[in-house]
Parts: C-alpha cells; sequence; structure tokens
C-alpha cells in the first residue's frame, strides 16, 4: 500500500503537468486546425519510442526525433504541387503505426511491455518522467507566451502575416517542435495514441464557448487537467486503464460542451432555429398583408 501511494502520487503529479502542457499546445493546435496532423505525430511518434527501447536509447529523444522527421515529410509533400496535405497525412499517419506494429512484433523474446507505449502506464513514471514533463510544459509555456502574437496573426490571417513580413513557414515549424514534444512527453501518461485526446479535446471544448484567446487558454488547460487527474481517480476507483480513462473524460467534455455552449452548442441552436422561423413568419405575414 505504501509503494501504491508513492506511485499514485508521482502519477497525480505527472497527471497535472502533462494536463497542462497539452491544454496549453491544444488552443493552437484547435486554432489552426491541425487536429488531424496532430494524430499523424502521435501514430508517428510510436515507431521512435519503439526503436529507442528495443536499442536502449532514451524513449523521449527517439519518439521525438521520429516524429519531427514525419512532420516534416509530411509538411514537405503537401506543400508540393498537386499533394494534398490531409492525402500525406494520411499517409504518414498509416504508415508510422504500421512501422511500429512491425517493429515490435519483430522483437521475439524482447521482455519488455512495448504495447504500454500506446495507450500509457501512468502509474509506473518515475521522478525522470515527472522532471522531463515539468521541464516540458515550462519550456512549452514560455515559448507560446514569447511568440503568442506571432502564431495569433498566421493562425487567423496567414497572408497578411506574409504580407507584413512574418516567417510563417518558421513559425509553422515552431509549432510542429512544440506539438511533437508535447506528444513525447505525453508518452508514459497516455500513450502514443490517447495523446490526441488530451490535446484536441480540452481546446475543442473551450474553443465553443469563448473566443476569447486568454479564456479559452485556461478554459482549456482546466478541462485537460481535470481529465487527467479525474481520469486518473476513476482509474483507481473502477479498476480500468488510467489512460483509456483520460481520454474518455476528455471526450466527455468534449460532448458536453458541444450539447451546452450557450452559443456554439447544439441546444443552444434549437432554441434560436424556432425564433428565427417565428421571425420569418411574421415578415411573410406582413408581407401578405401589404
Amino acid at each position: 500500500m505504501r509503494w501504491f501511494d508513492v506511485a499514485f502520487n508521482r502519477a497525480l503529479i505527472e497527471a497535472l503537468l502533462v494536463g497542462t502542457v497539452c491544454g496549453l499546445i491544444g488552443v493552437h493546435v484547435v486554432l489552426r486546425r491541425q487536429a488531424f496532423f496532430t494524430m499523424a505525430m502521435t501514430h508517428a511518434t510510436f515507431p521512435g519510442v519503439v526503436v529507442a527501447a528495443v536499442v536502449g536509447f532514451d524513449i523521449y529523444l527517439g519518439g521525438f526525433a521520429v516524429g519531427v522527421l514525419a512532420a516534416l515529410a509530411v509538411t514537405a509533400l503537401s506543400r508540393r504541387r498537386g499533394h494534398d496535405s490531409s492525402t500525406a497525412t494520411a499517409v504518414a499517419l498509416a504508415a508510422g503505426f504500421s512501422l511500429g506494429v512491425a517493429l515490435l512484433s519483430a522483437q521475439n523474446g524482447f521482455t519488455k511491455d512495448l504495447t504500454a507505449y500506446l495507450t500509457g502506464s501512468i502509474l509506473t513514471v518515475g521522478d525522470r518522467d515527472l522532471a522531463v514533463a515539468a521541464a516540458v510544459t515550462v519550456l512549452v509555456a514560455v515559448v507560446l507566451t514569447a511568440v503568442q502574437k506571432e502564431l495569433l496573426f498566421t493562425a487567423f490571417d496567414r497572408d497578411g502575416a506574409r504580407a507584413a513580413g512574418y516567417r510563417t513557414g518558421a513559425l509553422d515549424l515552431l509549432v510542429l517542435v512544440l506539438i511533437e514534444a508535447v506528444v513525447a512527453t505525453s508518452v508514459p501518461a497516455v500513450g502514443t495514441i490517447l495523446t490526441l485526446a488530451l490535446v484536441v479535446a480540452p481546446a475543442g471544448a473551450a474553443r465553443l464557448w469563448t473566443d476569447r484567446i486568454a479564456t479559452m487558454t485556461v478554459f482549456a488547460v482546466t478541462v485537460a487537467v481535470g481529465s487527467a487527474v479525474g481520469g486518473l481517480y476513476l482509474s483507481r476507483a473502477f479498476d480500468v486503464a488510467a489512460g483509456g480513462a483520460i481520454s474518455l473524460l476528455a471526450a466527455a467534455c468534449f460532448v458536453l460542451s458541444t450539447l451546452a455552449a450557450p452559443r456554439q452548442g447544439l441546444l443552444a441552436r434549437r432554441r434560436r432555429r424556432p425564433a428565427r422561423l417565428a421571425d420569418g413568419e411574421a415578415a411573410e405575414h406582413a408581407y401578405i398583408a401589404i
């Protein structure tokens, strides 16, 4: 029980850190509409993690390096004339995950369970994992704060930013590297596959409630941290996988926001629809009376 308490406390700190950094980068992923691209990067990270674990290399560096290479390849292909970015992203997604599965199946006699890197194993994180998560969280927060104006400009008006002299390509590369750093950091907590839910769902939910960037960021971080911590407690209470519980809770927050958001939620839209119909009918009757 004492060991379990220590492990759970470490997992709780990891959940706080990973939730914070996923919420921060998730806002920019949603604003730039790069959710599908992020999913491809999570899948492309998996073979790098597998190779690093097999050869005894650092899994963070291995996953990060392969993920960045895959993202650069997708970016280069999508910029070529005649190539659609979604097609290149889909190919990278399938190829990256297939390579990881092939490498995993080829390791006969290898004793380490590499499938944990798919969905995470947050209760087994150590002090080094916490140190990496803390360092990446601080780094991402500092970088996003320093170039927030430039990132928002390119997200909302790319042509205007280019005309104003901003290096849009360099900013795109910066966001790419930050996304991959977050994905690689989240591997011990929620794995390469489930990281997408913790990055996109909280920020997507926040986008439905507010248009103010500062409020959206606070909302996204709060939902991401709440999902990570809440999923961890649900995992302990019901004896289910922590990564799955965290991702499901984040997805549930997004679904709830889709329904209940005051301006963009489905319920609000349905309430406004009869009012518009009534106004239209009144105008039609007035026209007939004239």
